[in-house]
């Protein structure tokens, strides 16, 4: 089990906030600058998820990873709420992103 205290469940989001992609990361500042310039294949992509919303950090990636996985499995007013309780105007992270 790998011990850091940078992994990280997280949330992105297109412009107009309209859709949400949930995933997991052990470098936030480097998933985000993938995200916003397209380089993730795939949903995030597709939809323009390109803005960070909300994460939250672990110590451990197994933690990281049950976390996404139980969050993947809402719908998606709990998932809404979950963000609001952190972010409850929705503003884009991406710069906080680069500090972790």
């Amino acid at each position: 089990m790998q011990y850091c205290q940078n992994h990280f469940v997280y949330f992105v989001t297109n412009m107009n906030r309209t859709v949400l992609y949930v995933g997991v990361t052990s470098s936030i500042s480097e998933r985000i600058y993938k995200h916003y310039h397209g380089l993730i294949p795939g949903f995030s992509s597709k939809y323009n998820c390109r803005y960070l919303i909300y994460f939250e950090q672990y110590d451990y990636i197994t933690n990281a990873i049950k976390r996404e996985k139980q969050i993947k499995g809402w719908r998606r007013e709990k998932k809404l709420a979950l963000i609001a309780s952190a972010n409850p105007n929705f503003k884009f992270l991406n710069a906080d992103a680069q500090e972790l």
